[in-house]
C-alpha cells in the first residue's frame, strides 16, 4: 500500500449552516524555512489585514511563527472566498519576503482549515496557538512575542448558529 492510498486528501464542506463562519487556518512556509518573524512580514500582515475589512472579511487573533502562520477568520459566503483570501495573503507576504530578499518558493502547497462550532473551541485553539512561540523555546511567555495580535474580537455566537441550523435543517 502507497502513501497515497493511505491517507485521502482532506476536502473542504461544500455547505455551511452559519452564514459567517469562523475559520482557525495554519499555513506554512516551503520546507519550514523561518522567515515570517520579523518586523516587515509583521508589518506587512497588518496592511493586508486592514485592507481584508473593505471585503467583510475580519481576522481576529494571529500569530506569526517563523515558518508558519495560525489566524482566525471571518468570511462571506461562499465558502470558495476562503481559499482565494488565503491564496491572496500569500502572495501578499510574498511579495514582502522578495523585497527582504528570500527567492521562492516561499510557501507549502494548501493550508489547513477548521471551522469552528462553539466559543470553547475557540478559546482552546486560542491558548494553544499562543502557547506555541513556548514550546518553541522562542518566548518564556507567550505575552512577549512581537509577532501575533488580535485584529478584530471574533466572537462565536451560538444561539445564531442554533437559530440557522433550524431555519436550514
Amino acid at each position: 500500500m502507497t502513501a497515497a492510498n493511505f491517507m485521502e486528501r482532506l476536502h473542504r464542506l461544500e455547505q455551511l449552516h452559519v452564514e459567517y463562519p469562523v475559520y482557525f487556518i495554519t499555513f506554512c512556509t516551503y520546507k519550514r524555512m523561518g522567515t515570517l518573524a520579523n518586523p516587515q512580514i509583521h508589518s506587512a500582515c497588518m496592511e493586508f489585514f486592514a485592507e481584508a475589512l473593505k471585503w467583510n472579511i475580519f481576522v481576529g487573533r494571529y500569530i506569526l511563527m517563523p515558518d508558519h502562520v495560525h489566524l482566525f477568520v471571518k468570511l462571506p459566503p461562499p465558502a470558495e472566498n476562503l481559499s482565494d483570501w488565503v491564496k491572496s495573503f500569500k502572495n501578499f507576504l510574498s511579495k514582502e519576503l522578495r523585497k527582504n530578499g528570500t527567492p521562492s518558493p516561499h510557501w507549502q502547497k494548501g493550508f489547513f482549515d477548521h471551522v469552528l462550532r462553539s466559543s470553547e473551541s475557540y478559546s482552546r485553539k486560542w491558548l494553544y496557538v499562543v502557547e506555541n512561540c513556548v514550546r518553541a523555546g522562542l518566548v518564556k511567555d507567550w505575552t512577549a512575542w512581537p509577532y501575533q495580535g488580535e485584529i478584530h474580537a471574533l466572537r462565536f455566537d451560538e444561539e445564531m448558529r442554533r437559530s440557522q441550523t433550524a431555519a436550514t435543517g
